[in-house]
């Protein structure tokens, strides 16, 4: 499977950017989800991947292939970029059986493909089929009811998984009536011997010609193999059907209705569609979202089979940040168009690169507290939190702040002066939807107060700590005095919202606890994950562990 390549990619609409310069590398096998909020651009990221959605500027490639460079006029359509699409919609046709609806674009491929002697690899097949009449009996006898009626319809079925044969050569084989023999082994190699002999008829005529037929019964000649502009056959795609329906585990729906169906066996068959021509790349817009909360958890688990089944590269859109943590291999995270953090989920999680990633992924939010106070002699930092407490954090790494705060005014003045000579060229334009520092929220009992309070002027002596809820630990003897100002168990664990002053700080503890509301507990920060931004840029500085006095 082919790697994706994104550079400068630009999409906007008169000065609004949907997607703002965009770099991404998207590696051979990988699952990735594009996740961020609404009308970030997610969407329009895949769409121009797939050539559903033409972008302004830049280069797209997949594999070695350029599908679309705007300086070289290059945009290839979205059905020669070998790439499948699963919407958030199914849109199954209503009036074709599921068998009909998968089968549906795979009658409509014609191309460059292997020229094949069919009968030599059907013959094939029923060879391989053939080595144990044992086995062919037993699968005929699970197909009979109490009774002792025989339902040839799973006989075929159970043929088809069995020995990955089509529907027509299941019913070749059923018509040998091994099953029926009184010794089926021995009727088993007795066809065997007359059907190899009939293959090795098959090969000796394209001997005789020069030619030969390789191990999947394609013809070659001149040591290629020998190629022709056609569509498939019906027994091409009946296999193509088979083996995706195997995977989604839907082969006994073939011959139903979408209306016959639950979603998710719906969800099942619009992913059987998609995988059927074997994209390169599968894109998924939001896949999961019409199905209800416990079904979304089993699908999740059924497409993380998929990817390793399928080998194929996965490119994901959600807003859920659940879904993105549990699938994905990296996140990809996007707001206002520009790329915020491109990291492994953990990593996303542990270590944000700015205090967007870290307030949109999590759930319970993270908690942020404002920190005023700078860097000591020994490397810790002095802080006053949460108006009257006094704290120490102590990075994780050392770390020298006057050059962090050097390269934080460089970086913005690099970006400016770019922004300037850009807009020189009188082809530029100035993106409306500007990028701005991200306005984080403080919990507070009384939310009226920031109806009154002032744009305080930043200083490199302001910070933000952000606290992971199950950073929390409660305990009689904690450090910070705080009451329970509100619980939600949900049984191996409850989420609780603790009144420090006039703050409210979310915390996560595990374990079947009952807390009363206005409980008086003590609080401690505990671990090595508490995070560190400047309050001025919104960037990332470092981890650390936090001490406060009481």
């Amino acid at each position: 499977m082919p790697e994706i390549t994104l550079r400068n990619i630009t999409k906007r609409w008169g000065k609004f950017f949907g997607v703002d310069h965009l770099d991404l590398d998207i590696a051979d096998n990988s699952f990735i989800t594009l996740l961020g909020p609404s009308g970030c651009g997610k969407t329009t990221i895949l769409r121009m991947i797939a050539g559903l959605e033409t972008p302004t500027t830049g280069q797209i490639k997949i594999g070695d292939k350029v599908v679309f460079d705007s300086e070289a006029g290059i945009n290839i359509p979205a059905n020669k970029r070998k790439v499948g699409f699963l919407f958030q919609n199914y849109a199954l046709w209503p009036n074709m059986t599921v068998y009909q609806n998968i089968s549906f674009g795979l009658s409509n491929i014609k191309e460059e493909l292997p020229k094949y002697d069919f009968d030599a690899m059907t013959t094939g097949e029923l060879i391989r089929a053939l080595k144990s009449g044992k086995k062919i009996k037993e699968l005929v006898e699970e197909c009979r009811d109490k009774r002792g009626k025989l339902d040839t319809d799973k006989v075929y079925l159970k043929f088809i998984d069995a020995f990955i044969l089509s529907i027509y050569t299941a019913k070749i084989l059923y018509g040998y009536g091994i099953q029926d023999a009184a010794d089926p082994d021995a009727a088993a190699k007795a066809k065997a011997e007359e059907l190899i002999k009939k293959l090795d008829g098959i090969k000796k005529s394209y001997e005789s010609k020069g030619q030969s037929l390789n191990e999947e019964y394609a013809i070659v000649s001149g040591g290629k193999v020998l190629t022709e502009d056609r569509k498939l056959t019906k027994e091409e795609i009946d296999k193509s059907v088979r083996r995706v329906s195997r995977i989604v585990k839907i082969g006994m729906f073939m011959n139903r209705y979408p209306a016959e169906l639950s979603g998710g066996q719906q969800q099942r068959v619009a992913i059987a569609r998609t995988l059927a021509p074997e994209p390169a790349v599968l894109f998924m817009d939001e896949p999961l979202s019409n199905l209800d909360a416990k079904l979304r958890l089993e699908m999740r688990y059924e497409l993380q089979r998929l990817h390793v089944e399928t080998g194929s590269t996965f490119v994901y859109v959600t807003h859920d940040q659940m879904e993105a943590m549990t699938l994905a291999t990296k996140i990809c995270l996007i707001n206002n168009g520009v790329l915020q953090q491109y990291d492994a989920p953990l990593d996303v999680y542990n270590r944000p690169a700015n205090l967007f990633v870290a307030d949109f992924v999590g759930n319970p939010s993270i908690n942020f507290v404002e920190a005023k106070g700078k860097e000591q002699a020994d490397g810790s930092f002095s802080f006053r939190i949460l108006d009257d407490l006094e704290a120490t954090f102590r990075p994780n790494e050392p770390i020298d702040m006057a050059a962090w705060f050097a390269k934080r005014d460089k970086d913005a003045a690099d970006l400016e002066a770019q922004r300037i000579e850009m807009l020189k060229d009188k082809k530029a334009v100035e993106k409306s939807n500007k990028d701005e520092v991200f306005k984080y929220h403080i919990a507070k009992v009384d939310e009226s107060d920031y109806a009154v309070e002032e744009e305080p002027e930043i200083t490199n002596e302001d910070f933000v700590l952000a606290i992971r809820p199950e950073a929390l630990k409660l305990s009689g003897d904690g450090a910070i005095a705080s009451t329970i100002y509100g619980a939600m168990p949900t049984g191996m664990e409850s989420t609780v919202k603790l009144r420090i002053g006039k703050y409210l700080l979310t915390g996560v503890i595990f374990g079947g606890v009952t807390f009363k509301l206005g409980e008086e507990t003590g609080v401690d920060i505990a671990g090595t994950d508490i995070l560190l931004f400047d309050r001025k840029s919104g960037k990332a500085i470092t981890a650390g562990s936090l001490a406060v006095k009481g």
